[in-house]
Protein backbone atom coordinates (compact mmCIF):
# COMPACT_ATOMS: atom_id res chain seq x y z
CA UNK A 1 0.00 0.00 0.00
CA UNK A 2 1.53 3.35 -0.91
CA UNK A 3 2.83 5.40 2.25
CA UNK A 4 0.85 8.52 1.56
CA UNK A 5 -0.75 10.34 4.35
CA UNK A 6 -4.42 10.08 2.57
CA UNK A 7 -5.48 7.29 1.06
CA UNK A 8 -8.01 6.60 -1.41
CA UNK A 9 -9.72 3.62 -1.96
CA UNK A 10 -9.73 3.35 -5.85
CA UNK A 11 -11.81 0.73 -6.35
CA UNK A 12 -14.99 2.19 -5.21
CA UNK A 13 -15.80 5.06 -3.06
CA UNK A 14 -15.76 3.64 0.13
CA UNK A 15 -13.49 5.43 2.36
CA UNK A 16 -10.38 7.62 3.11
CA UNK A 17 -7.47 6.29 5.08
CA UNK A 18 -5.94 8.92 7.14
CA UNK A 19 -2.57 8.50 8.80
CA UNK A 20 -2.56 8.80 12.44
CA UNK A 21 0.16 8.31 15.35
CA UNK A 22 0.14 5.49 17.71
CA UNK A 23 0.20 8.58 20.28
CA UNK A 24 -3.27 9.21 18.70
CA UNK A 25 -5.17 6.25 19.26
CA UNK A 26 -7.01 6.49 23.06
CA UNK A 27 -6.05 4.29 25.09
CA UNK A 28 -3.19 2.48 22.87
CA UNK A 29 -0.50 2.35 25.29
CA UNK A 30 -2.93 1.24 28.41
CA UNK A 31 -4.11 -2.00 26.01
CA UNK A 32 -3.40 -5.03 26.51
CA UNK A 33 -1.11 -5.70 23.60
CA UNK A 34 0.02 -9.22 24.56
CA UNK A 35 -3.48 -10.65 24.07
CA UNK A 36 -3.41 -8.86 20.79
CA UNK A 37 -0.20 -10.20 19.81
CA UNK A 38 -1.49 -13.82 20.43
CA UNK A 39 -4.76 -13.28 18.12
CA UNK A 40 -2.00 -12.16 15.94
CA UNK A 41 0.35 -15.20 15.64
CA UNK A 42 -2.58 -17.54 15.32
CA UNK A 43 -3.11 -15.88 12.26
CA UNK A 44 0.37 -15.72 11.35
CA UNK A 45 0.49 -19.42 11.05
CA UNK A 46 -2.52 -18.92 8.37
CA UNK A 47 -0.49 -16.39 6.87
CA UNK A 48 2.49 -18.41 6.47
CA UNK A 49 0.50 -21.22 5.06
CA UNK A 50 -1.55 -19.32 2.75
CA UNK A 51 -0.97 -15.05 1.68
CA UNK A 52 -4.15 -13.45 1.85
CA UNK A 53 -5.75 -11.74 -0.94
CA UNK A 54 -5.44 -7.79 -0.68
CA UNK A 55 -8.85 -6.17 -0.46
CA UNK A 56 -9.83 -2.58 -1.55
CA UNK A 57 -8.78 -0.58 1.74
CA UNK A 58 -5.81 -3.10 2.35
CA UNK A 59 -3.53 -3.92 4.01
CA UNK A 60 -1.30 -5.92 1.14
CA UNK A 61 -1.39 -10.22 1.78
CA UNK A 62 2.13 -10.34 0.92
CA UNK A 63 3.04 -7.53 3.54
CA UNK A 64 1.07 -8.53 6.09
CA UNK A 65 2.27 -12.41 4.99
CA UNK A 66 5.89 -11.50 5.72
CA UNK A 67 4.89 -9.23 9.61
CA UNK A 68 3.27 -13.01 10.44
CA UNK A 69 6.67 -14.61 9.87
CA UNK A 70 7.79 -12.37 12.16
CA UNK A 71 5.39 -12.54 14.76
CA UNK A 72 5.64 -16.37 14.34
CA UNK A 73 9.43 -16.29 15.05
CA UNK A 74 9.41 -14.34 18.66
CA UNK A 75 7.44 -17.17 20.05
CA UNK A 76 4.32 -17.03 22.03
CA UNK A 77 5.69 -15.76 25.27
CA UNK A 78 5.92 -12.11 24.42
CA UNK A 79 5.10 -10.22 26.92
CA UNK A 80 2.88 -6.70 26.74
CA UNK A 81 6.09 -4.22 25.87
CA UNK A 82 7.22 -6.29 23.55
CA UNK A 83 3.72 -6.55 21.51
CA UNK A 84 3.49 -2.98 21.46
CA UNK A 85 7.05 -2.69 20.11
CA UNK A 86 6.49 -5.02 17.55
CA UNK A 87 3.04 -3.34 16.27
CA UNK A 88 4.44 0.10 16.35
CA UNK A 89 8.23 -0.83 15.05
CA UNK A 90 6.38 -2.93 12.02
CA UNK A 91 3.01 -1.36 11.48
CA UNK A 92 1.39 2.34 10.25
CA UNK A 93 -2.11 3.11 11.89
CA UNK A 94 -4.61 4.49 9.10
CA UNK A 95 -7.62 5.60 10.66
CA UNK A 96 -10.60 4.65 8.73
CA UNK A 97 -12.71 7.67 7.45
CA UNK A 98 -16.02 6.37 5.64
CA UNK A 99 -17.31 8.73 2.98
CA UNK A 100 -20.78 7.72 3.66
CA UNK A 101 -22.01 7.42 7.22
CA UNK A 102 -20.45 6.62 10.80
CA UNK A 103 -18.53 3.52 11.89
CA UNK A 104 -20.57 0.99 14.11
CA UNK A 105 -19.43 -2.08 15.85
CA UNK A 106 -21.88 -4.72 17.30
CA UNK A 107 -20.88 -8.32 19.46
CA UNK A 108 -21.08 -11.76 18.46
CA UNK A 109 -20.91 -14.85 20.41
CA UNK A 110 -20.61 -18.50 20.09
CA UNK A 111 -23.93 -20.04 21.79
CA UNK A 112 -23.46 -22.81 23.56
CA UNK A 113 -27.40 -24.90 23.97
CA UNK A 114 -28.29 -28.49 25.11
CA UNK A 115 -28.94 -30.74 21.86
CA UNK A 116 -29.86 -34.51 21.19
CA UNK A 117 -28.68 -36.53 18.32
CA UNK A 118 -32.27 -37.10 17.89
CA UNK A 119 -36.01 -35.96 17.56
CA UNK A 120 -38.03 -35.88 20.45
CA UNK A 121 -40.81 -33.74 21.75
CA UNK A 122 -38.73 -31.87 23.64
CA UNK A 123 -36.41 -31.58 21.45
CA UNK A 124 -37.58 -30.96 17.89
CA UNK A 125 -35.35 -27.68 15.89
CA UNK A 126 -32.67 -29.50 13.72
CA UNK A 127 -29.40 -28.01 12.56
CA UNK A 128 -28.98 -28.77 9.05
CA UNK A 129 -25.83 -30.61 6.92
CA UNK A 130 -25.91 -28.63 3.34
CA UNK A 131 -27.67 -30.40 0.63
CA UNK A 132 -25.87 -32.25 -2.06
CA UNK A 133 -24.59 -29.86 -5.12
CA UNK A 134 -25.13 -26.62 -2.87
CA UNK A 135 -22.39 -24.25 -3.87
CA UNK A 136 -21.38 -20.33 -4.23
CA UNK A 137 -22.17 -18.94 -7.46
CA UNK A 138 -18.81 -17.92 -9.31
CA UNK A 139 -18.71 -15.45 -11.81
CA UNK A 140 -18.63 -17.31 -14.77
CA UNK A 141 -21.61 -19.38 -13.71
CA UNK A 142 -24.54 -19.66 -16.08
CA UNK A 143 -27.20 -17.36 -13.72
CA UNK A 144 -30.16 -17.11 -16.54
CA UNK A 145 -32.27 -19.61 -13.96
CA UNK A 146 -31.13 -17.80 -11.23
CA UNK A 147 -32.50 -14.48 -9.06
CA UNK A 148 -29.28 -12.44 -9.66
CA UNK A 149 -30.01 -11.99 -5.44
CA UNK A 150 -28.50 -15.58 -5.19
CA UNK A 151 -24.77 -15.89 -4.00
CA UNK A 152 -25.07 -19.92 -3.31
CA UNK A 153 -27.04 -22.54 -5.69
CA UNK A 154 -27.42 -26.42 -6.12
CA UNK A 155 -25.65 -27.69 -8.68
CA UNK A 156 -26.90 -30.85 -10.73
CA UNK A 157 -23.49 -31.77 -11.36
CA UNK A 158 -23.23 -30.80 -15.01
CA UNK A 159 -23.28 -27.01 -14.38
CA UNK A 160 -27.10 -26.26 -14.23
CA UNK A 161 -27.87 -24.71 -11.30
CA UNK A 162 -31.34 -23.99 -8.94
CA UNK A 163 -32.04 -22.17 -6.33
CA UNK A 164 -31.87 -23.58 -2.74
CA UNK A 165 -35.30 -23.46 -0.85
CA UNK A 166 -35.30 -20.20 1.66
CA UNK A 167 -35.69 -20.41 5.34
CA UNK A 168 -39.69 -20.65 5.24
CA UNK A 169 -39.49 -23.56 2.87
CA UNK A 170 -36.96 -25.12 4.58
CA UNK A 171 -38.61 -24.80 8.17
CA UNK A 172 -42.13 -26.04 6.28
CA UNK A 173 -40.49 -29.04 5.09
CA UNK A 174 -39.07 -28.03 1.88
CA UNK A 175 -35.30 -30.33 2.48
CA UNK A 176 -36.55 -33.43 4.45
CA UNK A 177 -35.23 -36.28 3.50
CA UNK A 178 -32.65 -34.43 1.39
CA UNK A 179 -30.30 -33.47 3.70
CA UNK A 180 -28.76 -34.95 6.69
CA UNK A 181 -30.11 -33.40 10.51
CA UNK A 182 -26.92 -32.90 13.14
CA UNK A 183 -28.39 -32.54 15.86
CA UNK A 184 -31.76 -31.45 17.52
CA UNK A 185 -32.57 -28.40 19.64
CA UNK A 186 -35.09 -27.15 21.98
CA UNK A 187 -36.47 -24.75 20.15
CA UNK A 188 -36.34 -21.95 16.23
CA UNK A 189 -35.13 -19.06 18.40
CA UNK A 190 -31.76 -21.17 19.56
CA UNK A 191 -31.57 -22.55 16.41
CA UNK A 192 -32.00 -19.11 14.59
CA UNK A 193 -29.30 -17.42 17.12
CA UNK A 194 -27.32 -20.52 15.78
CA UNK A 195 -27.69 -19.62 12.35
CA UNK A 196 -26.64 -15.72 13.03
CA UNK A 197 -24.13 -16.17 15.07
CA UNK A 198 -22.78 -19.34 12.33
CA UNK A 199 -21.68 -21.54 14.83
CA UNK A 200 -22.33 -23.07 18.39
CA UNK A 201 -21.48 -25.53 21.16
CA UNK A 202 -24.17 -28.05 21.66
CA UNK A 203 -24.04 -29.66 24.86
CA UNK A 204 -25.23 -33.74 25.09
CA UNK A 205 -27.08 -35.55 27.25
CA UNK A 206 -23.29 -37.42 27.94
CA UNK A 207 -21.29 -34.20 28.79
CA UNK A 208 -19.92 -33.93 25.66
CA UNK A 209 -19.64 -30.48 24.15
CA UNK A 210 -19.78 -31.13 20.04
CA UNK A 211 -19.22 -27.61 17.82
CA UNK A 212 -21.17 -26.96 14.59
CA UNK A 213 -20.20 -24.27 11.92
CA UNK A 214 -21.32 -22.81 8.94
CA UNK A 215 -20.57 -24.75 6.31
CA UNK A 216 -22.91 -23.55 3.27
CA UNK A 217 -25.69 -20.70 3.03
CA UNK A 218 -29.25 -21.07 0.86
CA UNK A 219 -27.94 -17.79 -0.53
CA UNK A 220 -31.14 -15.73 -0.71
CA UNK A 221 -30.66 -12.44 0.63
CA UNK A 222 -29.69 -11.78 4.81
CA UNK A 223 -32.57 -10.00 6.45
CA UNK A 224 -32.12 -8.56 10.09
CA UNK A 225 -35.35 -9.86 11.87
CA UNK A 226 -34.53 -7.00 14.32
CA UNK A 227 -35.96 -4.63 12.15
CA UNK A 228 -39.58 -5.98 12.58
CA UNK A 229 -39.26 -4.61 15.52
CA UNK A 230 -38.80 -1.32 14.42
CA UNK A 231 -41.59 -1.39 12.13
CA UNK A 232 -44.14 -2.72 14.71
CA UNK A 233 -42.64 -0.40 17.12
CA UNK A 234 -41.64 -3.08 19.76
CA UNK A 235 -38.93 -0.62 19.90
CA UNK A 236 -38.32 3.21 18.86
CA UNK A 237 -34.57 3.14 18.05
CA UNK A 238 -32.27 1.15 16.16
CA UNK A 239 -29.43 1.27 19.27
CA UNK A 240 -33.06 -0.35 21.21
CA UNK A 241 -33.17 -3.55 18.67
CA UNK A 242 -30.23 -5.71 20.61
CA UNK A 243 -29.67 -9.24 20.13
CA UNK A 244 -31.69 -9.75 24.26
CA UNK A 245 -34.64 -7.70 22.87
CA UNK A 246 -34.86 -9.56 19.62
CA UNK A 247 -34.68 -13.16 21.42
CA UNK A 248 -37.52 -11.86 24.19
CA UNK A 249 -39.97 -10.76 21.52
CA UNK A 250 -39.44 -13.94 19.11
CA UNK A 251 -39.80 -16.29 22.71
CA UNK A 252 -43.52 -13.78 23.63
CA UNK A 253 -45.47 -13.97 19.79
CA UNK A 254 -47.80 -16.77 19.23
CA UNK A 255 -46.16 -19.66 17.17
CA UNK A 256 -47.12 -18.94 13.85
CA UNK A 257 -46.26 -15.23 14.09
CA UNK A 258 -43.30 -16.64 15.27
CA UNK A 259 -42.29 -18.71 12.17
CA UNK A 260 -43.41 -16.08 10.11
CA UNK A 261 -41.12 -13.21 11.61
CA UNK A 262 -37.96 -15.94 11.24
CA UNK A 263 -39.11 -16.28 7.57
CA UNK A 264 -38.83 -12.93 6.83
CA UNK A 265 -34.89 -14.04 6.96
CA UNK A 266 -34.80 -15.56 3.94
CA UNK A 267 -31.12 -16.82 4.11
CA UNK A 268 -30.85 -20.47 5.77
CA UNK A 269 -27.38 -21.42 6.88
CA UNK A 270 -25.94 -25.06 6.97
CA UNK A 271 -23.19 -26.46 9.14
CA UNK A 272 -21.01 -28.97 9.61
CA UNK A 273 -19.22 -30.18 12.96
CA UNK A 274 -16.07 -29.63 14.26
CA UNK A 275 -14.08 -30.15 17.53
CA UNK A 276 -13.62 -28.46 20.48
CA UNK A 277 -9.98 -28.64 20.50
CA UNK A 278 -9.72 -25.85 23.09
CA UNK A 279 -12.08 -24.29 25.06
CA UNK A 280 -10.68 -21.30 25.57
CA UNK A 281 -10.87 -20.11 22.34
CA UNK A 282 -14.22 -19.95 19.54
CA UNK A 283 -14.97 -21.84 17.04
CA UNK A 284 -12.10 -21.68 13.58
CA UNK A 285 -13.21 -18.35 11.59
CA UNK A 286 -13.60 -17.57 8.05
CA UNK A 287 -9.62 -16.27 8.12
CA UNK A 288 -9.00 -20.25 8.85
CA UNK A 289 -8.02 -19.65 12.26
CA UNK A 290 -9.82 -19.97 15.84
CA UNK A 291 -11.41 -17.09 17.06
CA UNK A 292 -10.27 -15.12 20.46
CA UNK A 293 -12.23 -13.64 22.85
CA UNK A 294 -12.26 -9.82 22.79
CA UNK A 295 -9.77 -9.86 20.31
CA UNK A 296 -11.28 -11.41 17.11
CA UNK A 297 -13.10 -8.81 14.83
CA UNK A 298 -15.36 -9.94 12.00
CA UNK A 299 -15.13 -7.27 8.94
CA UNK A 300 -16.34 -6.63 5.33
CA UNK A 301 -13.78 -9.10 3.90
CA UNK A 302 -14.44 -7.54 0.32
CA UNK A 303 -13.29 -4.03 2.18
CA UNK A 304 -10.04 -5.61 3.91
CA UNK A 305 -7.55 -8.07 4.31
CA UNK A 306 -8.31 -10.86 6.89
CA UNK A 307 -5.76 -11.19 9.54
CA UNK A 308 -5.01 -7.27 9.17
CA UNK A 309 -4.61 -5.76 13.20
CA UNK A 310 -7.37 -3.55 13.55
CA UNK A 311 -7.79 -0.88 16.36
CA UNK A 312 -10.91 -0.35 17.69
CA UNK A 313 -12.60 2.62 19.42
CA UNK A 314 -16.20 2.64 21.15
CA UNK A 315 -17.86 3.57 24.30
CA UNK A 316 -20.02 0.41 25.16
CA UNK A 317 -23.07 0.21 27.63
CA UNK A 318 -20.27 -2.22 30.05
CA UNK A 319 -17.17 0.75 29.62
CA UNK A 320 -15.27 2.71 27.19
CA UNK A 321 -13.65 -0.38 24.41
CA UNK A 322 -10.52 0.99 23.48
CA UNK A 323 -8.61 -2.32 21.95
CA UNK A 324 -6.20 -3.77 18.90
CA UNK A 325 -8.06 -6.52 17.63
CA UNK A 326 -7.41 -8.81 14.76
CA UNK A 327 -9.47 -9.27 11.40
CA UNK A 328 -10.36 -12.96 11.22
CA UNK A 329 -13.89 -13.14 10.64
CA UNK A 330 -17.19 -11.92 8.53
CA UNK A 331 -20.86 -12.07 8.28
CA UNK A 332 -23.62 -11.42 6.36
CA UNK A 333 -24.58 -8.18 8.34
CA UNK A 334 -21.24 -6.71 8.36
CA UNK A 335 -20.99 -4.40 5.92
CA UNK A 336 -18.69 -1.27 4.85
CA UNK A 337 -15.59 0.34 5.46
CA UNK A 338 -15.84 1.41 9.23
CA UNK A 339 -18.11 -1.75 10.37
CA UNK A 340 -17.04 -4.10 13.05
CA UNK A 341 -18.37 -7.14 15.17
CA UNK A 342 -16.46 -8.16 18.32
CA UNK A 343 -16.26 -11.51 19.11
CA UNK A 344 -17.17 -11.95 22.82
CA UNK A 345 -16.58 -16.07 23.62
CA UNK A 346 -18.49 -18.75 24.42
CA UNK A 347 -21.62 -19.67 26.67
CA UNK A 348 -24.81 -17.39 28.24
CA UNK A 349 -21.98 -14.61 29.67
CA UNK A 350 -20.66 -13.63 26.14
CA UNK A 351 -24.05 -13.32 24.78
CA UNK A 352 -25.20 -11.06 27.56
CA UNK A 353 -21.76 -8.75 26.28
CA UNK A 354 -22.38 -9.27 22.69
CA UNK A 355 -26.06 -8.45 23.07
CA UNK A 356 -26.04 -5.35 24.14
CA UNK A 357 -23.49 -3.51 21.53
CA UNK A 358 -24.98 -1.72 18.52
CA UNK A 359 -22.87 1.65 19.25
CA UNK A 360 -20.97 4.14 17.16
CA UNK A 361 -17.22 3.06 16.52
CA UNK A 362 -14.04 4.14 14.95
CA UNK A 363 -11.54 1.98 13.65
CA UNK A 364 -7.85 2.38 12.94
CA UNK A 365 -5.98 -0.19 10.47
CA UNK A 366 -2.36 -1.28 10.93
CA UNK A 367 -0.85 -1.17 7.49
CA UNK A 368 2.59 -2.94 7.18
CA UNK A 369 5.36 -0.81 7.32
CA UNK A 370 8.02 -1.23 4.39
CA UNK A 371 11.39 -2.62 6.26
Amino acid sequence: MPGADSILADALPAAHLVAVAFTDLPGWIDDDHAAAFAAFRRSAARLIDKTPTSKILGPDGAALAQKGQLAAALGDTVDSAAARAFFEAHFRPFRIEPIAGDGFVTGFFEPEVEARLAPSLAFPVPLLAPPDGLREVGVHDDRCALDPALTWALDDGRGRLAACPERGAIMAGALDGRVRPIAFLKSAVEAFFIHVQGAARLRLPNGDLMRVTFAAKSGHPYFSVARLMLERGVVRSPAEATADALRAWLDELAPQERRAALARNRSYIFFREAPVTDPALGPIAAAGVPLTPGRSLAVDRSLITFHAPVFVEADLAAGPFRRLMVAQDTGSAIVGPARGDIFFGSGDDAFALAARVRDPARFTLLVPRED
